[in-house]
């Protein structure tokens, strides 16, 4: 299957996706999204739970342990011939999107690889405890058209332990709470209310192009969701509110990573949330 075709099946398989991505501002068109400078990206395809769809795989995965102590992650993004894509669109201010979650979805970490001219892509990274971790990795691959095939792939994998770091206990200076949850289907809305420890609005400052980034996993079946708000923060004496389009195929219970940046630090704050259906 060349890339082309692989961009025929993503517009195939539009309706089949978990991940919802808006961007404010950006031109939503029946065939996904476009970029600055005119490229037209896909719809999300894939969940994270599975390390192929349509042509693309994710390839190679290994932990190797650096001098530090810190482990290392090194993985490569296939094409259907089993040749490195080396050719990305920037999403979010980034060609790929990393994330590493346990099995129980306590430990989360949103991590920026960088690529070699091979193709080969490493990350540094430390988890609390051994045992069962998802990698999944987001990504938009250029097409031969030019366009781009936005592409959601994931890999169990068991991981050493590393620097203890940071775990995904409520954070105790910022505090996100659900205003309104989403059904499912393609408009659904959430809404989260962030404050400081005292119940006061924040200041809230951008992340990767963004004043917010939702990474949730649904408990049951691990499908990611991954959302951005659609606009600024509206602040009022109740909070700082983010609105974010919510594209959610499954109901159920969610475990959500909510990152914002506050007072030039950020945060990553679990929150956990129920997506009803629609029908």
């Amino acid at each position: 299957m060349t890339r082309t075709a692989v961009g025929l099946a993503l517009a195939a398989v539009l309706g089949a996706t978990a991940t919802g991505c808006s961007s404010g501002g950006s031109e939503q068109v029946a065939a996904g999204h476009s970029h600055a400078g005119g490229v037209m990206v896909s719809m999300a395809v894939g969940d994270g739970t599975t390390s192929s769809e349509v042509g693309y795989s994710l390839d190679g995965v290994q932990v190797r342990e650096r001098a530090n102590g810190i482990g290392e992650l090194a993985f490569r993004i296939d094409d259907s011939d089993g040749e490195p894509v080396t050719d990305y669109v920037e999403e979010l201010t980034k060609e790929l999107h990393l994330y590493v979650v346990s099995d129980d979805l306590t430990v989360f970490r949103h991590l920026h690889p960088t690529r070699d001219e091979a193709g080969t892509w490493t990350a540094p990274f430390d988890v609390p405890d051994a045992g069962s971790y998802r990698v999944v990795a987001e990504f938009v691959a250029r097409d031969e058209g030019g366009n781009g095939d936005h592409v959601v792939l994931g890999k169990q994998l068991a991981l050493p332990p590393g620097d203890p770091g940071d775990t995904a206990a409520m954070d105790p200076v910022v505090d996100v709470t659900v205003a309104q949850a989403p059904s499912t289907g393609p408009n659904g809305l959430l809404r989260l209310v962030v404050r400081d420890e005292q119940g006061d609005p924040v200041n809230l400052g951008t992340y990767l192009g963004a004043y917010g980034h939702v990474t949730g996993f649904q408990t049951a079946t691990g499908s990611m969701i991954h959302l951005h708000p659609l606009d600024a923060p509206d602040i009022t004496e109740d909070g700082s509110s983010l609105t974010f389009h919510a594209d959610v195929e499954e109901a159920g219970d969610y475990r959500l990573f909510v990152q914002v940046r506050v007072d030039g630090f950020l945060h990553t704050v679990p929150v956990e949330l129920t997506v009803g259906s629609s029908a």
